[in-house]
Order: C-alpha cells, then structure tokens, then sequence
C-alpha cells in the first residue's frame, strides 16, 4: 500500500503541497541533503523512495540498527564507482533512525555529503538537534513530518479496502471509524495493522462489520500484536523505572531486555536511566547521577549491540543503591513557590554593585564572605523577606544524607533541630 507518487502520497501538504518547498526542491530538481523527522508512520520512507522515482536516482537504503561504517563506506564507494562512468547525478542514500548510527558512525557520512558524492536522506523519531552530530546537520536541511490527520487517515482506509488485494475481495462494511482513528493516533502503518488484526479475527463472519466496539475487543485480544511496532513501549519503560525505584535488579534488568530485544532506542533509556538517577536516588547516592551520565556518553559512542553492557551495569548499579527523592521534591515545592512569588525582591545584601549608584543605593552592603568565617560559614539571610526559614529540602534517612543533615543542623540549628529536638 505504499504510495508511488506525490499525487497519491497523503500528509505532510506543508511540505509536498503545490508551492510547497519539498516539492519545488523536487520538481526543480535541484536536490540537497536534508533529514526528515517525524513520529512513525507518517511517510518518511515512502515520500524518500518517491524522490528517488521522481528524479530517476538510484536509490540505496541503510537502517541504522542493523548498518554500520563499512556499510556506508561501501555505499560511497559504489556511488563514486558509478560517477566515474559518467552518472552526474549524485545517488539517493536514505538512512533509516539516523539517530541511532553513534559519532563514528556519522562521521563516516560527513565526507560524501560535503562532497555530494551522495544525496543524504535520514529519517529520525528524535530531535536531530540533539541526535545528529553538528558537522552533519550543518550539511543537511531539516524537514518537519506531523501526525496523519483523521482525513489522511481515511483516504488511506478506503484505499486499502479498495485496492489490497486480499481486503478487496472481503464484503466489508467500515460503520464506525472512531476507534480506527485514535487507536492508529495518526499512523497509517498502525491504521492497517489495526485494520488486517479486525479483518483476521471476523474473517469467519459471512460480513465483516468494522465498528467502534469491534475495534475495541480485537485490540484487546491481540495487543502484542497491535503495538508490535512500539513494544508496549510506554508501559514497559514505566515498569523499568518502577523497577529501579522499587530497588529491584532483576526486574529493571529484565525490562531492560524486553526493550533492547524490542528495538528500543539505547539512549532513550540512558536518559531516562539519568532522571532515574536524580529523581529517585538523588543525595542517597551521589555517584549514580556521574554513572548514569557516563553512561549515556558510552552508549553514545559505541552504539548497539556493546551498549547492552553499560545499560545493564548502570540499571543494577541504580537498582541496587540507597533511594531518595529530597532533591526532586525540594525542587518542586521550589518551583511553586517561584511561581507564587515571583517578585519576590532579592535581599539587597546578596544583590550584585558593578555600579556606584548601586552601592550608593545598598547594594551588597552587609554581605558577609562565608569564607573569612570560622568553618567557612557565617549565619545571614538569603531568602526573600517574607519567605524566611523557609524549607524546601528535607534530607531523608540514608547513610549519605545523614551526613548533610547533621552538617545542616550545625549551620541552621532554627531552621534543622536536631530530631531529639522536634516536637
């Protein structure tokens, strides 16, 4: 059901419209390297294959999952090897979750994009801004793919119905479409396995009759095989996280599994590895925030498959260690508070005098240099008025946060009692 030319590609008007500025680049023929992003299911393959059509390129393909720097080499090399013969235009190579090829391995494209060896097509579900190396999204324009709207979507039911070959020789009646559409959440690829799951399970019926309940009840019987393409992504990455805080290893370190085997993006899970590592451990363990960043720059580096050993290491390492959310409940009731009072003046002896009208003014009069001050800490006033003796950190019951709170207790005895003092 792939679409073959731009007259029967559906979405993405603001960009393949007429006047639009893909489809000039495409009917002036004047091709650059540019990355399309957007979330799956919205065309990004097709619409690289229908460029290639269009413009009668040849066309490689490459998947940063399975790819890696000798594929692009010999990418480049048959692309040199063809314009040696006399081919002046530049070869089409589309490379599919461009996010997921590390440093190395983008590096090796920089070379053939700059020298327009090849026309550089990726596609990503991440921000490139943070996924793609610099040197390479300075080569390459950047393309902004939507969600289908439900409109889109139903040309391409109707399509399907009229054109597969096995759906058009079904008696199929579509009465309802409400649940097609918000379960496909603007994926056509999500669209028609929805629909092939509700045809498969009433094939039986002298009449198929697709409604909202229908819908439903399949999805529910067939959910593995529904949400194949997301692995159950959202509620496996919740059940990881709740591992982890739970202080389980072996379960984090099993969900871990069920997302590398699905597909997963590593550094999405490193970065959710780093929230972890300050949300929920936090000041019960410092040195969990420093092996989770280090983390995310190794599996950054080396890619898939080595990443699974660092993932694993840090996820037990944060699973196994002390927990403690203080710091993300401190930063919380902070922010409330901003938000309340966010005129708040900042005391004058705290505010910064560049200026003799501002020292004329009070400016930094009276601050006190906690390190001229015995233990390097003098008792003064940082809070805005008003706001005095304010706590928004309450260290928890951890070896480490101890520490903090016996330390806190010596410098802010009005405001840290000691706890045979509370009450």
């Amino acid at each position: 059901m792939r679409p073959r030319s731009l007259e029967t590609y559906v979405g993405q008007r603001h960009l393949v419209g007429k006047g639009c500025i893909l489809r000039n680049m495409i009917e002036n023929g004047n091709l650059s390297s540019f990355i399309l992003w957007g979330p799956p299911g919205v065309g990004k393959t097709s619409l690289a294959r229908i460029i290639a059509d269009t413009l009668d390129r040849e066309f490689y393909t490459l998947s940063a999952v399975t790819s890696g720097v000798r594929d692009v080499r010999d990418v480049v090399e048959r692309a040199k090897s063809k314009s040696l013969f006399g081919n002046p235009a530049p070869p089409i190579l589309f490379i599919d979750e461009i996010h997921r090829f590390n440093k190395a391995q983008q590096d090796s494209l920089l070379g053939a994009v700059e020298a327009g060896t090849v026309i550089l097509i990726g596609a990503t579900t991440e921000n490139p801004s943070f996924e793609v190396i610099t040197p390479l999204l300075s080569r390459c324009q950047v393309f902004v793919l939507k969600s289908l709207e439900p409109e889109d979507l139903q040309i391409l039911l109707d399509r399907a119905l009229a054109e597969d070959v096995e759906l058009s020789k079904l008696d199929i009646e579509i009465r309802e479409t409400g649940a097609l559409m918000r379960h496909s959440g603007g994926d056509a690829r999500k669209l028609l396995n929805i629909l092939e799951i509700v045809t498969d399970a009433l094939r039986s019926e002298p009449r198929i009759v697709i409604d909202n309940a229908s819908v439903t009840a399949c999805l529910q019987d067939n959910m593995a095989i529904y949400d194949k393409n997301g692995e159950l992504h959202y509620d496996i990455i919740s059940a990881f996280i709740k591992s982890i805080r739970g202080s389980d290893p072996n379960a984090a370190v099993y969900y871990l599994a069920r997302m590398l085997d699905g597909g997963e993006d590593p550094l999405f899970i490193a970065r959710r590895l780093c929230i972890s590592a300050s949300e929920d451990i936090g000041l019960a363990n410092p040195n969990a925030l420093l092996l989770a960043n280090a983390t995310f720059s190794i599996v950054q580096s080396i890619g898939m498959p080595e990443a699974r050993i660092p993932l694993s290491e840090c996820t037990i390492y944060l699973a196994s260690s002390p927990k403690s959310n203080a710091a993300y409940l401190a930063i919380g009731a902070a922010m409330a508070s901003a938000h309340d009072n966010p005129s708040a003046p900042v005391p004058l002896h705290l505010r910064n005098a560049p200026t003799s009208l501002m020292e004329q003014l009070g400016y930094s009069d009276g601050y006190k240099y906690a390190h001229d001050y015995p233990g390097n800490f003098v008792d003064q006033e940082f809070l805005p008025t008003g706001m005095e003796g304010t706590i928004f950190y309450e260290p928890q019951e951890n070896r480490h946060e101890d520490t903090l709170r016996r330390y806190l207790e010596n410098c802010w005895p009005k405001y840290y009692p000691k706890k045979d003092q509370k009450g």
